[in-house]
C-alpha cells in the first residue's frame, strides 16, 4: 500500500498511510458530532485545536510512563501516530455526574463520586456504542480478562495525571472517553485522542452550570461560544507546566 491513501474515515478523523506501514497519518477534522451523529456541524479551526491539545496530553502522559500511539506532527492539524489494531471498547472515566450517568440513575448533575467510575462501551455506531457488563463484554470477546484489568488501571492512571493537569489548568476534568490500541508486540496504547471533543471540562472560575462548560457540550447543548471555549482550553493546556 502506498503512502497518502485513506484508511478511514470517522466523525472527527481521516486517517492515510505513510511510507512506513507501522506508522499513520491522522488528520482531524473541523467537523463537529453528537448525539451518535445525529446532530452535525463545524467548529472553527476545531481540527487544529484538538490535534495540539491532545499532542500536548500525550506528550505528558508519555513522560509520566502512560505509552501512547502519538509519534509528533507534521501539520497543526495532523498527527503521526504508531499503527494499531483499536481495541473496539470506549474506556469512559467519571469524576462528577454529568450527562448519561445522570440520565441513567438519576443523580443530580455535579454529584462528586465517591470515586472514579470507570465504564466500558461497545464502539460501535450501528447499535449507538452501548454501556457492557463485564458478562457481554467477555460474550463479545472484546477484550481478555486481562486485558480488561489493564485498561481499568490505566483509565484510572491516566485519571489521576489528567486530573491533576487540568486543575493546575484552573479546570476541572468532570469525566472522559479514553480508546486503547494493541500494536504488534502486542502491547496495549493509548490511541485516539484526549481533547475537548472527549472530556468534559469544567472552567473553575465560574459558578453558572452553562458558562463553565469548557468542551464539546456547548455543541451538543447550543450553548453557543464553542470555539472560545476550546480556544481556553488550548491556551490553559499550553501554558502550563507538568
Amino acid at each position: 500500500m502506498s503512502a497518502n491513501e485513506q484508511l478511514y474515515e470517522g466523525k472527527a478523523k481521516i486517517i492515510y498511510t505513510t511510507d512506513d506501514p507501522e506508522i499513520v497519518l491522522a488528520h482531524f477534522k473541523d467537523d463537529a458530532t453528537a448525539f451518535n451523529a445525529q446532530k452535525r456541524g463545524s467548529i472553527k479551526a476545531k481540527g487544529e485545536m484538538n490535534c495540539t491539545i491532545a499532542a500536548h496530553l500525550f506528550k505528558m502522559l508519555s513522560a509520566k510512563g502512560i505509552p501512547t500511539h502519538f509519534i509528533d506532527c507534521p501539520a497543526p492539524n495532523q498527527m503521526r501516530v504508531k499503527a494499531v489494531k483499536i481495541i473496539p471498547l470506549e474506556v469512559v472515566v467519571r469524576n462528577i455526574a454529568a450527562g448519561s450517568l445522570c440520565q441513567q440513575t438519576g443523580l443530580a448533575v455535579g454529584t462528586v463520586l465517591p470515586q472514579p467510575l470507570v465504564e466500558f462501551y461497545y464502539k460501535n455506531d450501528q447499535l449507538g456504542d452501548p454501556l457492557l457488563t463485564r458478562d457481554r463484554l467477555f460474550l463479545l470477546n472484546l477484550a481478555t480478562p486481562e486485558q480488561l484489568e489493564s485498561l481499568t488501571a490505566k483509565a484510572l492512571q491516566i485519571n489521576e495525571i489528567l486530573s491533576g493537569f487540568f486543575n493546575q489548568c484552573g479546570i476541572t476534568l468532570v469525566d472522559f472517553k479514553l480508546e486503547f490500541g494493541l500494536d504488534k508486540q502486542p502491547q496495549i496504547l493509548l490511541a485516539d485522542e484526549i481533547s475537548p471533543d472527549t472530556c468534559r471540562l469544567w472552567n473553575q472560575a465560574e459558578t453558572d452550570p452553562d458558562q463553565r462548560v469548557m468542551d464539546k457540550d456547548r455543541f451538543r447543548r447550543d450553548l453557543g461560544n464553542v470555539e472560545d471555549a476550546y480556544q481556553q482550553v488550548l491556551q490553559k493546556v499550553l501554558s502550563t507546566q507538568y
